[in-house]
């Protein structure tokens, strides 16, 4: 006989043969938005409390990327392809007023593009061929994995590093082998099993990366203005 006490009964009702009460049903929703909200909030936390001058180091790289011509390159699979798509809408079409558009390139763009690569060579090399074809020494690529372990994430960090450009990856877990490649200038690893909290600090990750950016690019302009009047 099934336990009335189980927390699980109010949810699955039908696991435990009893009928489903709505009452019961929404309280424990209500207790799941908590729980999951608050490890949200911790997971971020965590991340920021370890990581925070990684991040700074990162945006250095993507401003100094952006002061001598370069153009930032984003990359990733799944969830992760919406946030290369993401990062790269931030800094062509920044919401601030007065903050430039930079150009950014997202490799997960051109269906037709990838599916021929794809359907020719196989998927591993659907982003290598990309950097290849528009990188070129001094520019950035920026890669998204919750594992890490993304094998066409990793061509694509090789040919960039082979070419010049330099590497920001972001992960989850482990870091997995895009941390252990040592191809990265910067790896920012959310030490989550969590897909989706790592997902949810990545965004945080590169909101803040794109305001960095742009204060180390406007302070910048802002001494070589002095400097041209003195």
């Amino acid at each position: 006989m099934s336990d009335p006490q189980d927390p699980l009964a109010s949810l699955y009702p039908f696991l435990h043969q009893q009928k489903k009460d709505s009452q019961s049903e929404n309280t424990a929703l209500l207790e799941s938005v908590k729980q999951k909200s608050q490890h949200s909030v911790d997971t971020k936390q965590v991340f920021f409390e370890h990581n925070a001058q990684l991040l700074v180091d990162a945006a250095r790289t993507v401003a100094h990327c952006y002061q001598h011509g370069g153009k930032l390159l984003s990359m990733g699979n799944g969830g992760s392809s919406c946030d290369a798509s993401h990062i790269a809408v931030e800094f062509q079409h920044p919401v601030t007023a007065g903050r430039p558009s930079l150009p950014a390139i997202n490799m997960n763009n051109d269906n037709a593009f990838f599916s021929a690569v794809a359907n020719d060579v196989g998927i591993t090399h659907v982003f290598s061929r990309q950097i290849e074809a528009h990188g070129k020494k001094g520019d950035c690529v920026v890669a998204f994995s919750t594992s890490g372990n993304s094998e066409n994430l990793l061509a694509g960090i090789r040919k960039a590093h082979a070419m010049g450009l330099t590497t920001i990856g972001f992960a989850g877990g482990n870091g997995g082998e895009m941390l252990d490649c040592g191809l990265m200038d910067h790896c920012l690893v959310v030490e989550s099993d969590s897909i989706h909290r790592v997902q949810e600090v990545h965004v945080a990750c590169y909101h803040i990366l794109w305001d960095l950016t742009h204060t180390l690019l406007a302070d910048q302009r802002g001494l070589l203005a002095q400097q041209q009047e003195q």
